[in-house]
C-alpha cells in the first residue's frame, strides 16, 4: 500500500493562496484526491484528477479557486489553493483511489495521508 504524506497547510488570510503537496511513496497509478474535514463533520470532497491529469474533478464550493495537479515524475500531488476564505478551513487529507477516474466519494479510495491544518483567518 503506498505511504502519502501531506504538506503545504498553514496559517493564512482570507483571500490569500497556499500550496499543498502530498508525496507518495511509491508510484500511483490510480486517481488521486483532496479532501478536507473539520471537527463534528464527515470528510467531504475537495478534488480529484486521473492518473494521466487529463480529467479532474472539484467540489462547487471550491471550483475556479482551487487547482488540483500532479507530476507522476516526482509521485507528487499538489493543491493549489486561490482566493482562500474562513470556510475553507479544516485538515485537508490526500488519497489514492482504487480506480483511475476521478471520484467524489471518499469510499473509493483506500490510502491515505496524515493530513495537514489548513488555518484561513477572517
Amino acid at each position: 500500500q503506498v505511504q502519502l504524506v501531506e504538506s503545504g497547510g498553514g496559517l493564512v488570510q482570507a483571500g490569500g493562496s497556499l500550496r499543498l503537496s502530498c508525496a507518495a511513496s511509491g508510484r500511483t497509478f490510480n486517481t488521486m484526491g483532496w479532501f478536507r474535514q473539520t471537527p463534528g463533520k464527515e470528510r467531504e470532497f475537495v478534488a480529484a484528477i486521473s492518473w494521466g491529469g487529463s480529467s479532474s474533478s472539484y467540489a462547487a464550493s471550491v471550483k475556479g479557486r482551487f487547482t488540483i495537479s500532479r507530476d507522476n515524475t516526482k509521485n507528487t500531488l499538489y493543491l493549489q489553493m486561490n482566493s482562500l476564505k474562513p470556510e475553507d478551513t479544516a485538515v485537508y487529507y490526500c488519497a489514492q483511489g482504487r480506480s483511475r477516474l476521478p471520484t467524489t466519494a471518499t469510499n473509493e479510495y483506500d490510502s491515505w495521508g496524515r493530513g495537514t491544518q489548513v488555518t484561513v483567518s477572517s
